[in-house]
């Protein structure tokens, strides 16, 4: 297929490279930040409106709800570019009902509209093997699923518009909260004196193990915080959900808290830090701080 892709930072580049090693042919818009990789790998075009007249699908992979809402409905967007029978497949966190929304203006010219958020992080991205949320009808699904199964591995249809984002902010809920308990039972092990190597090697033999525990607790360990997940990504999320979770009328108290440790260590300066970061803010709670044994 004619991929137009948009958005080339650390998640979407591999996953556009990924789209090309599978044998589809992409189209990028000009940008400054373009690396000779992607120039060499794909055809640039010089913004979103001619990225949709010269593809079938256009992938968008951006930070925030606005910027999807820039890039497709702005000034020379996507919007202006495409034709009818084309999809449009959002894999950026944004806001659910933002999300339902767009799909309904896209769906008003004629194309299809897929919200499909990922999960698994730069390293899910070069390996081609993310979980891929998804929101919007079976038959746009169907037609977009070879291009997932390129970029991830556990690929599941949600519901409608909105559900694959709505799915993301449950993930992100979930991940935040798995970052905050390591990090305290990490902080508190050394705090009483106990080696957090040796402890981290001997929880993930219990119950208490997840991937949080294999992969963040030894980037917390080893002060290897060079970015796979933003904190202010993740913030963007968190507050994707107590947003939602106030318009329904529901509390959300742990999501909440996590949401503070986030903003104590962008506070001080570790917005752009791997989310791991937030064993610092944990660190500074309790006047002490892991050391690599």
């Amino acid at each position: 297929m004619q991929i137009g892709f948009i958005g080339l930072g650390i998640m979407g580049r591999p996953m556009a490279l990924n789209l090309k090693k599978a044998g589809h042919d992409l189209i990028v818009p000009e940008r400054a930040s373009l690396t000779d990789e992607i120039r060499a790998a794909a055809t640039v075009v010089p913004d979103a409106k001619a990225v949709a007249a010269a593809a079938e699908v256009v992938i968008l992979m951006v930070p925030d709800t606005p910027d999807v809402e820039r890039v497709l409905f702005g000034a020379n967007g996507v919007a202006e570019g495409l034709k009818p029978g084309m999809l449009v497949i959002d894999m950026s966190s944004i806001s659910p009902t933002a999300t339902k929304d767009f799909a309904r203006r896209i769906n008003e010219r004629g194309c299809d509209y897929l919200d499909a958020p990922v999960s698994g992080g730069e390293v899910g991205a070069k390996n081609a093997t993310l979980t891929i949320m998804v929101g919007g009808s079976e038959t746009a699904f169907a037609r977009a699923k070879p291009l997932f199964e390129a970029m991830g591995k556990n690929i599941t249809l949600v519901g409608g518009n909105g559900a694959g984002q709505t799915c993301k902010v449950a993930n992100q809920i979930i991940v935040a909260l798995n970052l905050q308990a390591v990090a305290e039972a990490l902080v508190f092990a050394t705090k009483a004196g106990a080696d957090p190597v040796k402890v981290r090697q001997a929880l993930m033999g219990g119950f208490a193990n997840s991937r949080i525990l294999e992969v963040h607790a030894e980037r917390m360990i080893k002060r290897s915080f060079a970015p796979g997940f933003r904190i202010r990504l993740h913030q963007k999320d968190l507050n994707l959900a107590l947003q939602a979770a106030r318009e329904m009328n529901m509390s959300l108290p742990n999501t909440a808290i996590a949401q503070q440790m986030f903003s104590a260590v962008a506070a001080a300066g570790g917005a752009d830090l791997d989310h791991s970061a937030m064993v610092q803010a944990i660190e500074t709670l309790a006047a002490a701080r892991l050391a690599e044994a």
